[in-house]
């Protein structure tokens, strides 16, 4: 069965004057270092080698992206840190220095001209020697740097030199220097210290991720032949009026600036300006004109087509496809307080997606095809927002860019998190220039929808005793931070939100964001970390929640290999050493008791911790989406893991999709029936809710179902909803709640449009365990037809999320569903030659 990503076109506004239309599947011809094209610029990405300081280690051979850790187990110098409880073996690593060389051929003719060596992604604290000329020591992975080195080049072989120190001592070091202590994340890292080296804060360990410390060089150093100006990067402001778009494009550069200079720009074919500048200037502006402009749109709003923007400045060239949109929030006052609404092309988004963290902890497996599959799975499930969390990094431009194709808007947090950070001059020094860098680099992308100045650094004052007993001092440190952090944001993007911290209530307010109602985002982990009731989620009513989450176990097929068979039970040691969150196991199973009768059998935990990870976002999400507009964003912790791990991931490492992204896919998609709790636990509540700009139609019914099958009531539904309404369209009550479940199904038609979208959702009146659910008897036929291999699936009796567990990496066109008598259900492959598969279903799980 073809993906509905590859199904649709992601056009470049232009294709049919030549430039090429282009499909998700044919991503991988447009990559992260095609962005930015200098045709005088020697890419050094080749040819590299790295070795061990200290006397008699090995010397690796390898290329950029170049990671360490990759290379030395590519060299079978370690273990696969993954499989079973191999990470402590591999600590001895990032207490290394790593030399990495390359060498590169210079002709003479190119010596008459400046030189410009251009490092980024180096991680992160690294002596940089050209030809043996010390050319100076970098520490933040999160900057670019430039070298002149026209007066160290010489003709023929040049060799570079990168000598990657320690970046744990760096800590230390600098964590001595502190004028008073800073506390770090000590729930989550396993080396202190992180939050002062600029690097990705996860790579110390999360409660979700591996400790590996990685260190390495993951973009291709870039020598930069050049007679005066570089071109740096391209900002791009949209200002959106009737009928047309201004594109205020500035352009900014580096190195001498001796002479005029003129950057040439151009949107597709027809659109040109030029940029004069002076001696002494480095930044111009041009004005472009859009007609008639086809808009951009979030993912199930419409359509994302793509302008590509060209600048050239003396044979250096940029490039990007950018969306035209307008895009700003709504923060106004109302009757709760305020709201928190992103608004584009004038409609309200309700923000539907997951939080994102580093899809791998070997940085050289960042790839744009790992982009690819993470990205078209979210925006499969209905997604339309990603939120780059603040304890990772600020990602390559192959995922901005794919988040521009497939319409995903970025929620961006700047690199803090968890933990408390200094604001001493050296720090701000540092974190300055990353920021202008970083929001500069970044901000031509229609896609990004807010800066965030951190993740949950404000509540860290909190958790930590030192800031505890001082908290007066451990805010104005704070402050001092944040202020340089929103005025590096408004200096490069004037044109986009600053938010100082998620989460919190905005702008100089302090207050409890955790747990306010009123206004602001809110993180929710009442349920996972205190341990409440899945019923909690609905006794709150966030005006945009950016965090909450539940955590499952990865799927049997991943479990198995990084386990071995003794392994493979809940509590034994290398399944705790694949859970990093203390007591994550215990709070799994704890809640089983709660809700489900206990499950027989390891790959029956597996399972339905599964089942339980669904229905507590199901509860969450259905509950939120039926209060808005006062609710108006869902974000939920987390997309994708890094390693294979039990997490709070609808995704796992491999990519594979856990149930919970099956029930994304419904939960979040424009139109849908939603089955709530009535407040007063009399019964339930059918509410249906239309996220769209256009009215929708409903046609269906609701049926009440003793547990055997009989049919016990049902009523029509002909509905019209308007566009954004949230309506209550029917209440049902059970006097056998024990006994009996509900179904809804119905056909949404939008009236303007015409779009369909088919709407089903179940109901229990019981808690699971209380249901004597009979054997369902299910069958299976296979087959294959133009949509690929497929299961189809008959039972003589219901059958609760019934789920299809394949042996390969792939997934199916639904699953983790309730399955009817006489309600056939035929599940596409999508992988493949279908695979051995196994049939889970909820009575199963403890017979």
């Amino acid at each position: 069965m073809v993906s509905s990503a590859e199904q649709r076109p992601l056009r470049v506004v232009g294709a049919e004057n030549g430039a090429p239309t282009l499909y998700a599947g044919q991503y991988q011809t447009i990559r992260e270092t095609d962005s930015v094209q200098e045709i005088d610029a020697m890419k050094l990405d080749h040819a590299w080698t790295v070795r061990d300081s200290a006397a008699g280690g090995p010397t690796l051979s390898g290329q950029i992206p170049l990671d360490v850790h990759q290379l030395l187990l590519q060299a079978e110098q370690i273990p696969d840190p993954f499989y079973r409880d191999n990470e402590a073996a591999v600590q001895w690593v990032h207490e290394r220095t790593w030399i990495a060389e390359t060498e590169f051929e210079v002709a003479a003719e190119q010596l008459a001209a400046l030189a410009t060596l251009r490092l980024e992604f180096v991680d992160t604290h690294a002596t940089v020697a050209l030809n043996g000329v010390d050319l100076g020591t970098v520490a933040n992975s999160f900057r670019r740097f430039e070298f002149e080195v026209s007066q160290v080049l010489r003709v023929g072989t040049n060799r570079l030199t990168l000598t990657l120190h320690n970046n744990a001592a760096l800590g230390a070091e600098r964590a001595a220097r502190q004028p008073f202590p800073m506390p770090w994340a000590d729930m989550n890292n396993d080396i202190p210290h992180m939050n002062l080296v600029r690097k990705a804060q996860c790579d110390a360990g999360w409660d979700w991720g591996i400790c590996l410390l990685s260190t390495g060089v993951y973009k291709a150093p870039e020598l930069i032949i050049h007679r005066d100006r570089t071109l740096s990067t391209v900002r791009v402001f949209q200002h959106h009026r009737t009928a047309r778009v201004d594109l205020d494009v500035v352009v900014d550069t580096a190195g001498p600036a001796t002479t005029e200079q003129t950057v040439e720009l151009a949107l597709g074919e027809g659109v040109t300006a030029t940029v004069t500048l002076a001696p002494g200037q480095h930044q111009g502006t041009a004005r472009l004109t859009v007609r008639e402009p086809e808009l951009w749109w979030p993912a199930g709003y419409g359509e994302q087509p793509l302008y590509r923007l060209t600048a050239e400045l003396d044979g250096q060239h940029w490039q990007r496809a950018i969306g035209l949109r307008s895009l700003h929030w709504d923060l106004s006052p109302d009757d709760a307080g305020n709201r928190m609404c992103l608004v584009v092309n004038g409609v309200e988004i309700f923000a539907k997606g997951a939080n994102w963290i580093p899809a791998d902890a070997f940085p050289a497996r960042h790839t744009p095809e790992r982009y690819e599959q993470l990205l078209t799975s979210a925006v499969e499930a209905n997604m339309n927002m990603i939120r780059v969390w603040g304890g990772g990094f600020y990602e390559h431009d192959g995922f901005y860019d794919l988040c521009e194709r497939l319409g995903l808007l970025v929620w961006q947090d700047l690199m803090f998190a968890c933990a408390l950070y200094p604001s001493t001059p050296e720090f701000l020094q540092d974190v300055g220039p990353e920021i202008d860098w970083q929001v500069s680099r970044l901000q031509a992308w229609g896609c990004i929808a807010l800066w965030c100045g951190d993740n949950e650094v404000i509540g860290a004052i909190n958790w930590f005793e030192e800031s505890r007993r001082q908290r007066e001092k451990y805010l104005v440190n704070y402050d001092r931070l944040n202020r340089v952090l929103e005025q590096g944001v408004a200096q490069a993007d004037p044109s986009r939100l600053f938010w100082p911290s998620s989460p919190c209530n905005g702008s100089m307010d302090y207050g409890d964001a955790w747990h306010d109602d009123s206004k602001g985002d809110m993180h929710f982990w009442d349920v996972w970390h205190e341990g409440h009731s899945f019923s909690a989620y609905t006794e709150i009513k966030p005006r945009f929640c950016s965090e909450f989450g539940y955590q499952s176990f990865p799927s049997l097929r991943l479990v198995r290999q990084f386990t071995e068979a003794e392994d493979r039970n809940v509590t034994s040691p290398v399944m705790e050493a694949h859970q990093k969150n203390d007591g994550g196991n215990a709070r799994i199973v704890e809640m089983f008791t709660r809700y489900f009768r206990f499950p027989v059998g390891f790959d029956q935990f597996l399972y339905l911790s599964q089942v339980q990870q669904a229905i507590a976002m199901k509860t969450a999400i259905e509950y939120w989406r039926s209060l808005r507009p006062h609710c108006m964003g869902t974000l939920y912790w987390q997309l994708n893991d890094n390693w294979p791990v039990a997490s709070w991931s609808s995704l796992d490492y491999e990519g594979g999709w856990k149930q919970l992204h099956y029930h994304a896919r419904r939960f979040y998609q424009p139109v849908q029936l939603f089955w709530l709790q009535d407040k007063d636990g009399a019964g339930l509540q059918l509410v249906a809710v239309n996220d769209l700009a256009e009215a929708a139609t409903l046609e269906g019914a609701w049926r009440r179902h003793a547990l055997d099958g009989t049919l016990r009531e049902e009523s029509l539904l002909k509905e019209t909803l308007a566009p954004g309404e949230s309506r209550t369209l029917a209440r049902v009550a059970s006097t056998e709640a024990a006994a009996e479940f509900v179904t809804a199904s119905a056909s949404a038609t939008m009236t303007t449009s015409g779009r369909q979208f088919e709407c089903e959702n179940t109901g229990y009146f019981d808690l699971w365990k209380a249901l004597h659910l009979p054997a369902p008897e299910i069958s299976a036929a296979t087959g294959h037809s133009q949509d690929g291999p497929w299961v189809e699936l008959r039972c003589e009796r219901p059958a609760h999320f019934v789920t299809l567990e394949a042996d390969a990496p792939g997934r199916w066109s639904d699953n983790s569903l309730t399955l009817l008598p006489g309600e056939p259900r035929r599940l596409y492959w999508q992988g493949g030659t279908l695979p051995v598969y196994r049939i889970n279903h909820l009575q199963a799980s403890y017979q």
